[in-house]
């Protein structure tokens, strides 16, 4: 199967998979994400198949749906791909790169590497930030009736992986816990320069939010 026919497979699979799915995490985030994945590849010396592959199938079974199991994720993008009789180099890197783009914590380090999933990593990151990421962080904290804000509930740094998991904090305690670092993580040159604004959107966002949490102006 050739590159083409492979990737309008891949995207029919998604769509399907995904047609219910919560919507910070549904088909528009993963297309979204292709999109910056293909953007950023284009200044990177990358596997053009893995990455568009990596960035349809990297939520399409998202841990935190399916009661904490981190295996079923990589899982179906192998079964998957094996149907589709893909390259088993390739079959092999996608879910790498399923297993292993999520951000887990402040302490997680990273066990696999490779320029593919740095593109990839960096295209699902953005789309944690900016316009889109406040939107998608308050649906899902509304998705796990989460409050907006405590101001008694401080934000935990450096959490470790099973207590950034567990987490019940307010949803604005989140930007601090994980989409304010991620600026400062994103892999790849046009990553971090795409990152930049839509970092000072979330934060002149905030600004505005504690303004009027105060009642001020």
């Amino acid at each position: 199967m050739n590159h083409t026919n492979l990737i309008q497979k891949t995207v029919d699979f998604v769509q399907s998979t995904l047609a219910d799915a919560e919507a910070g995490h549904d088909w528009w985030h993963t297309y979204r994400v292709w999109q910056n994945a293909q953007q950023i590849a284009q200044s990177e010396a990358a596997d053009l198949l893995v990455v568009e592959l990596g960035a349809l199938l990297h939520d399409i079974a998202d841990a935190k749906f399916h009661e904490g199991d981190e295996a079923i994720g990589p899982r179906t993008a192998q079964q998957f791909l094996e149907k589709q009789r893909a390259n088993a180099i390739t079959i092999e890197h996608v879910v790498n790169i399923v297993r292993h783009i999520s951000f887990k914590g402040g302490n997680f380090q990273q066990a696999f590497r490779s320029p593919e999933l740095a593109v990839v990593q960096d295209a699902d990151r953005l789309d944690a930030l900016g316009a889109i990421g406040i939107a998608r962080t308050f649906h899902y904290g509304g998705f796990r009736n989460r409050p907006l804000y405590d101001p008694e509930v401080p934000p935990i740094l450096n959490m470790s992986k099973e207590e950034y998991k567990h987490s019940q904090a307010p949803t604005i305690n989140h930007f601090y816990e994980k989409l304010l670092l991620l600026k400062d993580r994103m892999n790849t040159e046009t990553g971090k320069q795409l990152a930049e604004e839509r970092h000072r959107f979330m934060e002149q966002f905030l600004s505005q939010f504690y303004r009027e949490w105060k009642s001020e102006g």
